[in-house]
């Protein structure tokens, strides 16, 4: 069976990207999420088996939105996504319990490695 998974990004052309890297890969996106409320609402209803979170987004950023799906789900397994490589955010994200930190411009084979290794 396929992993199933939310993207969450407020650039429509970055969730298009995502999308199609996993889609290659043989993943399954169950939806998708342009900013952290929305992100909230989806894992909710579609309990996904991993994130890939945007960290800069209108409503709500990606580290609160991260911060409250593992209070309601604990075992849940986001990964952050950002184009800023800033070290305070990276720290930020994985201590708010993030599985890794992917920056962008993304590499394919770096998106699938992170996701791969989160999923373990």
């Amino acid at each position: 069976m396929s992993k199933r998974i939310l993207i969450v990004d407020d650039a429509a052309f970055m969730r298009m990207m995502i999308k199609d890297i996993l889609l290659k890969n043989g993943f399954e996106v169950v939806g998708e999420a342009q900013d952290g409320l929305q992100a909230i609402e989806l894992f909710n209803e579609l309990n996904p088996d991993l994130v890939t979170m945007d960290i800069t987004m209108p409503e709500m950023d990606g580290i609160t939105a991260l911060k409250k799906i593992k209070e309601q789900s604990p075992a849940a397994k986001i990964i952050m996504c950002s184009a800023m490589g800033q070290q305070a955010m990276v720290i930020d994200a994985i201590q708010a319990g993030a599985k890794d930190f992917i920056v962008k411009p993304f590499q394919a084979d770096r998106v699938i490695e992170a996701i791969q290794k989160a999923l373990d």
